[in-house]
């Protein structure tokens, strides 16, 4: 009888095996705190021309918080024909590729597989087109939404001159500088609507297609790039960096180089350590991570509790321009008071508030310098205590996730957390220290 059954059952394995591939495939680019970002591209077809057309391509970072930072993105494609770019504004392809069969006027592109890059700032005007020309750099959705689209200008001959001609580019590839986004295929979608600047007359793409790219951690980088480490006034105890977090010292193919801060002309190591400048150069440490956050709980008040946040940079190749932080703490809802970061709930789970992004202040604080002693930010964070669920045991006050930049930081493993001392707290600071705690914290904020 068990043997009846085997070939009846081989089937539904087979299945549920290749089933579950598929499942662990399709969500290497889910985001558990922003399952509806990512980035789409939209091609808006404006007119035709005698052998092809004039398009506008916009991409929009609809990620909450995860940016494209110097040096910039670069759009790649395959063309579905044998199509050629005439001229572009506001953008500019890496190469020409091999033009030699054109005469007299010579194309921008006659690259099969073009790579498009942004223009830099200070392009001259006649070269622009709106949204274009920041060297590539993209805000997440979260900190600046105005400055969260790019857009060039492109002029496609041999293409096709009709709705019915015209056949989509395929194989998108999006760098934002290095690999992480996956992109899928073009799809025709609704042609875009554009509002006159007299608002009195509405018109329409002539065709318009989609492109959506999702970010995977995983195919971004093989270790992690960032790790926390906690403290807390209730205990002596300082939890590190999990060791080997982002890598190892004693695996060169793991971890890559690390610098002794104390090393002998220091500055001259780094600058002659490598030719290429994006990858990390990182300062030993035992867990070899270019960023790490550190959580301390700082004061206990009758109401309230304070936590001080600080993160370092250990990346002597790096300044991170526009960083954020993402933190998953369940009393997050009852955050009071912040100083010198910026603050925005985040509800990826709907009603439940238990999620922030906090960034820096414009112009102050938003740029976290390369490793050194300029290479940390840091704030303050105070929580009212919610009576149902507060307490500082097991481990409670502290986060359960964060992430740096968009990308998953390395956590302690909860049984290493600070404990409670067996006799319990019973420290408690009065309402007037809590007032004039925030007042010299203010002072010093203002006058720093």
């Amino acid at each position: 009888m068990a043997f009846s059954l085997l070939p009846k059952s081989t089937p539904c394995i087979l299945f549920l095996f290749l089933l579950s591939c598929v499942c662990f495939t399709s969500t290497d680019a889910y985001d558990p705190l922003d399952p509806n970002g990512n980035i789409t591209i939209k091609w808006d077809v404006i007119s035709w021309t005698p052998d092809g057309y004039v398009a506008v391509v916009t991409m929009n970072n609809f990620q909450q918080y995860r940016h494209i930072p110097a040096p910039g993105w670069s759009l790649g494609w395959t063309w579905a024909k044998k199509e050629v770019i005439w001229t572009m504004m506001g953008g500019q392809t890496t190469e020409q590729g091999d033009c030699s069969k054109f005469k007299g006027n010579v194309p921008h592109c006659c690259m099969k597989t073009p790579t498009i890059v942004d223009l830099l700032p200070g392009t001259p005007y006649n070269q622009q087109i709106a949204n274009c020309c920041k060297g590539g750099v993209l805000s997440s959705w979260v900190q600046d939404p105005t400055t969260a689209v790019a857009s060039f200008q492109v002029s496609v001959g041999r293409a096709g001159t009709t709705n019915r001609t015209v056949k989509l580019p395929k194989n998108f590839t999006l760098k934002a500088p290095g690999p992480g986004y996956t992109c899928g295929p073009a799809k025709i979608v609704r042609p875009t609507q554009f509002i006159q600047p007299d608002k009195r007359r509405v018109t329409q793409a002539l065709m318009t297609w989609n492109v959506t790219c999702t970010y995977s951690q995983f195919l971004a980088q093989k270790t992690p790039s960032c790790c926390v480490s906690l403290s807390s006034f209730y205990n002596d105890t300082i939890v590190p960096c999990p060791t080997c977090a982002c890598g190892c010292q004693s695996n060169s193919s793991q971890s890559g180089g690390c610098v002794h801060p104390d090393t002998p002309h220091l500055a001259q190591v780094v600058s002659g350590s490598g030719k290429n400048n994006f990858s990390p150069l990182v300062q030993c440490t035992s867990h070899m991570c270019p960023i790490r956050i550190h959580w301390h709980v700082k004061l206990n008040y009758k109401e309230y509790w304070r936590v001080k946040v600080t993160i370092n940079n250990f990346n002597y190749r790096m300044n991170y321009s526009e960083w954020n932080l993402v933190v998953q703490h369940p009393n997050l809802d009852n955050l009071t008071q912040l100083f010198s970061f910026n603050y925005k709930s985040l509800t990826p789970y709907g009603s439940i508030n238990d999620t922030a992004m906090l960034w820096g202040i414009k112009f102050y604080n938003d740029f976290l310098n390369q490793a050194g002693p300029n290479g940390n930010v840091q704030s303050e964070l105070l929580f009212r205590k919610d009576a149902a669920t507060f307490t500082f045991d097991k481990g409670w006050a502290f986060p359960r996730r964060i992430y740096f930049n968009g990308d998953n930081c390395v956590m302690p493993p909860p049984d290493a957390y600070p404990w409670l001392p067996n006799a319990g707290l019973r420290q408690e600071v009065s309402l007037f220290a809590l007032v004039m705690a925030s007042l010299v914290a203010l002072l010093f904020y203002a006058y720093t």
